[in-house]
């Protein structure tokens, strides 16, 4: 059995709340919030876990989805050998980006949004963040694709915006012959 976790609905005002910088050493409850992403984006992304529990599947999910407006997210990106790399971010800044915008042909889902969306989401297609690991040391991730696609969402989950926030309503496709679509 797995633990389930409350991901708050978008119209959860948290959700457009800016979280604060997380301070080290990491307390043992957001090392355990930590772990319970792990477990449930890591399910969420495996048919018969998702089917029997039934969860919706994720890619990246932020404390402030879970209702702790903390600076972190963590990122459960799937391989092409269906083995997972998981990402634990804290305290992210952009440091770099590519000129290139990307967005996702299928579309951006979120955990917090629980319905259909039409339109795209501009995204940089290359990007750089420096951030904290658990121990609170400076990393670097460069991001491309895909990854770079879900580290922007989280990003701005701590900023208190969603994706829906990016996606023009009077015109849900616009610019998209600017972009390329991955």
């Amino acid at each position: 059995m797995i633990k389930l976790i409350d991901i708050l609905d978008e119209t959860n005002k948290k959700l457009r709340t800016i979280s604060k910088e997380i301070k080290f050493p990491l307390t043992k409850e957001d090392k355990d919030t930590v772990n319970d992403m792990i477990e449930y984006l890591t399910n969420s992304q495996i048919e018969e876990y998702a089917r029997k529990y039934n969860l919706r599947p994720g890619m990246g999910l932020s404390a402030v989805q879970l209702g702790i407006l903390k600076r972190y997210f963590v990122i459960v990106h799937e391989q092409e050998d269906r083995s997972f790399n998981n990402y634990i971010v804290f305290n992210p800044k952009i440091i770099s980006h590519s000129e290139e915008l990307i967005f996702a042909g299928s579309g951006e889902g979120c955990l917090s949004v629980n319905r259909e969306i039409e339109g795209i989401v501009p995204r940089y297609a290359r990007i750089t963040i420096e951030y904290q690991d658990e121990k609170g040391e400076k990393q670097i991730l460069r991001a491309r694709e895909e990854l770079a696609i879900a580290v922007q969402h989280e990003i701005d989950h701590l900023n208190g915006i969603l994706f829906v926030d990016k996606i023009d309503p009077n015109n849900p496709y616009k610019n998209e012959e600017k972009m390329r679509m991955i």
